[in-house]
């Protein structure tokens, strides 16, 4: 089991908050982009924490305890009912309309008779769900989920404990995030997916272990 960071930008977060979701967690979305990056090495048994950078302070969002790892694309269609963006699978063709297919290398067609054969039509429906469902970049890769995640909420990491928490793997390559001057945390630190130190993983759940 390892335990992981991932970033969600402060607008994703004021969304999150506008649209009143507030969980339970049910699933984490990495991209080919930056704004959302990969979490190709997070996997089944693993844990995931989303953090953000509000004023220079550092929250953690919410836990979650991943138990499937699936492409991004299934994921959607399955719970959501539409890609929303993701990467289209080869083989697939997804309808945008009545009359327009497009597939994963950017080819379109007009109608469903000019799909060539062997490749499959996979129409759009509209299924309930909470907005940290939808993927907030485009050209999502991978989704992990699980059915045990805690509430979105900011979650404040004193002061204190900033200079303690350390990224990396093995525990010869862990770093400290980078500060500035005041011992904020920088914003370039964060926006790439990390995998915690045990002593981190302590300070993470800890949070989460005074709520219960």
């Amino acid at each position: 089991m390892a335990y992981y960071i991932v970033y969600w930008p402060q607008d994703r977060v004021e969304e999150l908050k506008k649209a009143g979701d507030t969980g339970p967690i049910k699933v984490v979305y990495g991209s080919i982009h930056s704004r959302m990056p990969t979490i190709a090495s997070i996997k089944e048994g693993d844990v995931v924490f989303p953090i953000t950078l509000t004023k220079k302070k550092l929250y953690v969002m919410a836990r979650l305890p991943v138990t499937h790892r699936e492409r991004a694309f299934d994921y959607c269609i399955r719970e959501l009912g539409a890609d929303y963006s993701s990467l289209i699978p080869e083989g697939i063709a997804m309808e945008v309309s009545e009359t327009f297919y497009y597939t994963w290398d950017c080819k379109s067609y007009d109608c469903a008779e000019a799909v060539p054969e062997g490749i499959q039509i996979v129409h759009k429906t509209d299924k309930p769900h909470q907005l940290h469902q939808e993927p907030f970049n485009c050209c999502s890769k991978w989704a992990v989920w699980g059915e045990e995640g805690s509430s979105i909420t900011p979650r404040l990491l004193p002061d204190e404990v900033i200079p303690l928490l350390r990224f990396g793997y093995p525990k010869s390559k862990e770093k400290a995030l980078r500060l500035d001057e005041k011992g904020n945390p920088l914003f370039m630190s964060l926006t790439c997916t990390r995998r915690m130190s045990e002593e981190t993983t302590k300070i993470f759940d800890k949070l989460f272990n005074e709520e219960n």
